[in-house]
């Protein structure tokens, strides 16, 4: 796919069609580059493609626009974490912006990746982080600040899971072990005595085969299709949460100029695209479980006591990180409020109470 290289940020190739009625109709024709750091093997780069595309085309259908669409994944245009910045220079209209990876940016958007153990359900932590987008004011001025305008459709990660090349049989078998996780779930790991190494998924599977890891926090949607249960056999559940990790952001400039309809087609394709994709990734994560253990992999889950050992040992990251918003002007405090309210409000019973202590 061909990136469409233009000199300003509307870079809208305008052709008139014909009559339309008793008057002149103008034909406006898009030409939207949208891009994702990671390749379509993962889920949500696939719907950007099968859902979101065509549910905007589809919304567009009569009222005299389209898009012609250049898709750029996988790094192409802009590798992971580089999406905010690809999208705010103009190089693309349209990226899936991963916050988990630009947390200097987007630091209020990592609220989840703060408070783990709260709640496993990625459906109920996607509709919820997508409102909180709109309705929390430095969720929404972090996104402007760069030059942003965000559209919807949350990327929700599944549980997220210990995957190992040792057996975890308790938190004392992770003493010394370096162990791979995104961004700030390295924090999870502070009084387990594992050696916490930040990462991503694009690397993982050869950083474990290679010694660099002895294992790494992942999901299970991710896990199967990065082959890394043949390098990290040991699954152990957790239960540290489904998180929010990004989703559709525009270039505020651009899309600030579009038509309001073409502006609402964008919006709702979004929303559609959120859930599409995590009825998609409900319907995977125990299919892909149990394929992942057909193939060789041991699942185990830790008991509640494990579970509480783990929080408990833990240092309070989302208070720390609060704190250190706070002090940067953005007031994390009540960014990590508003998440937690939110979530207990929607059913969520955390195995810790972040915001409380």
């Amino acid at each position: 796919m061909k990136h469409i290289v233009r000199t300003g940020l509307l870079a809208a190739a305008l052709a008139v069609s014909g009559l339309a009625g008793n008057g002149a109709a103008l034909a406006q024709t898009l030409n939207v580059t949208i891009v994702a750091g990671h390749p379509p093997v993962f889920r949500w780069v696939k719907h950007a493609s099968q859902t979101f595309i065509p549910a905007v085309n589809k919304a567009l259908e009569g009222t005299g626009t389209t898009i012609e669409w250049s898709e750029q994944y996988g790094g192409s245009l802009a590798k992971v974490g580089e999406e905010l910045e690809a999208v705010e220079e103009g190089l693309a209209e349209i990226g899936l912006v991963s916050s988990l990876f630009d947390p200097a940016k987007l630091a209020p958007q990592n609220v989840t990746y703060f408070t783990p153990f709260v709640v496993s359900d990625s459906t109920l932590v996607s509709e919820w982080m997508d409102r909180l987008q709109m309705d929390n004011a430095d969720m929404k001025a972090a996104w402007e600040a760069n030059g942003l305008e965000y559209l919807g459709g949350a990327i929700g990660i599944d549980d997220y899971l210990l995957m190992t090349n040792f057996p975890v049989n308790s938190i004392a078998d992770l003493e010394g072990r370096k162990i791979g996780a995104p961004g700030p779930a390295v924090n999870w790991l502070a009084g387990t005595g594992a050696v916490g190494v930040s990462g991503n998924l694009t690397t993982y599977y050869n950083e474990i085969k290679t010694g660099v890891y002895d294992g790494v926090i992942v999901f299970a949607s991710a896990a199967l299709p990065g082959k890394l249960h043949e390098v990290a056999p040991y699954i152990t559940k957790v239960g540290f949460g489904a998180q929010y990790a990004g989703g559709f952001a525009a270039n505020k400039d651009w899309f600030d100029g579009l038509d309001p309809v073409v502006q609402q087609a964008l919006r709702d394709a979004a929303e559609a695209d959120r859930i599409a994709y995590h009825a998609d990734l409900d319907a995977s994560v125990t299919k892909f479980l149990e394929i992942m253990t057909s193939q060789g992999a041991t699942v185990t889950e830790v008991d509640d006591a494990f579970r509480q050992q783990w929080a408990a040992g833990m240092d309070n990251v989302a208070k720390l990180w609060a704190e250190k918003l706070d002090a940067s002007g953005v007031n994390g405090t009540a960014v990590l409020k508003d998440y937690m309210e939110t979530m207990r409000a929607a059913g969520a019973t955390p195995v810790r109470n972040w915001d409380m202590e």
